[in-house]
């Protein structure tokens, strides 16, 4: 029964992961109505430090070495701090935040390059076809839209984000794969909300508006995406090899598309709703074991 249930598990998590990830494009769009993004990012991930602490006290894991911890401060800042905050900002510079997703949605085709590379992970015809036509996807979602201007400094903050989720998920992988995941999330936690409060202090003006949507929104955000899909990827990045893992990304921009087109009536025209469709079968083609 036990193993039943954990094959369903292991079957359900990609599908969760994806549901859950889109979901923080949506909830940043709440909680940017009343902070600004690195101040967010801050409180949030303060908040983040304090139940990571709790389950650190109470799991009692055990606690990386001098290099392990250092390496959990770099992922830390690749994974969540230039990714969480290009994403933030982006969606501050009014890119839409079904498109904001769609940037690091690009991720696979970075990781699958990188992965052979630097991983030694054998990528087969079939996936790199997955990829183009993923890339071809997103090309399609993306015709039409203005680049330059507010709109040119929301891409730049994708594109940064792009680059570091990308990186990140491979450093992760690569030097932080035998630390314990609680006791290197607390690291990366505490080192990413240094690297946020010292970007807030430097940059904005520190104002927050506790309304009851900000606050519903930084709970969300904290505790079901930092602690939940955070540790939820980081376990699928242990089972499964990390171009499978990024191909779940592909999926992300479609599902944030739908919520942001149900709650704030975000539009996609034809061509648009055809890239994503290229990109869920981009998703299959990567996921095939060849």
């Amino acid at each position: 029964m036990n193993h039943n249930l954990e094959h369903l598990a292991a079957r359900a998590a990609p599908a969760i992961f994806v549901v859950l990830w889109s979901t923080g494009f949506i909830a940043t769009k709440y909680v940017l109505h009343d902070a600004e993004p690195l101040t967010y990012l801050t409180i949030r991930m303060a908040v983040v430090v304090g139940l990571m602490a709790v389950i650190v006290a109470i799991a009692r894991p055990k606690w990386p070495d001098g290099i392990g911890i250092a390496h959990s401060v770099v992922a830390g800042v690749l994974v969540h701090g230039f990714y969480l905050g290009g994403t933030a900002v982006a969606i501050a510079h009014s890119i839409p935040a079904g498109l904001s997703a769609l940037i690091p949605g690009l991720q696979p085709i970075l990781t699958s390059t990188l992965a052979n590379r630097w991983l030694g992970e054998r990528v087969t015809p079939l996936q790199w076809s997955g990829l183009l036509l993923g890339l071809v996807g997103v090309v399609l979602i993306l015709h039409d839209r203005p680049m330059s201007g507010e709109a040119g400094w929301g891409w730049l903050a994708s594109g940064v984000s792009l680059v570091s989720i990308t990186l990140g998920t491979l450093y992760q992988r690569r030097y932080c794969g035998k630390i314990d995941w609680r006791a290197g999330n607390l690291v990366q936690y505490i080192a990413v909300t240094i690297f946020f409060a010292a970007g807030a202090w430097l940059f904005e003006s520190n104002v927050v508006r506790w309304t009851s949507e900000f606050v519903l929104a930084l709970t969300w955000l904290a505790v079901v995406l930092s602690i939940g899909s955070i540790g939820l990827l980081y376990w699928l990045i242990r089972r499964s090899a990390a171009t499978s893992v990024a191909s779940l990304f592909y999926l992300v921009p479609a599902v944030t598309a739908v919520m942001a087109y149900v709650l704030f009536g975000e539009r996609l025209d034809t061509v648009a709703i055809a890239g994503m469709v290229a990109c869920a079968a981009a998703v299959f083609l990567v996921n095939r074991r060849g």
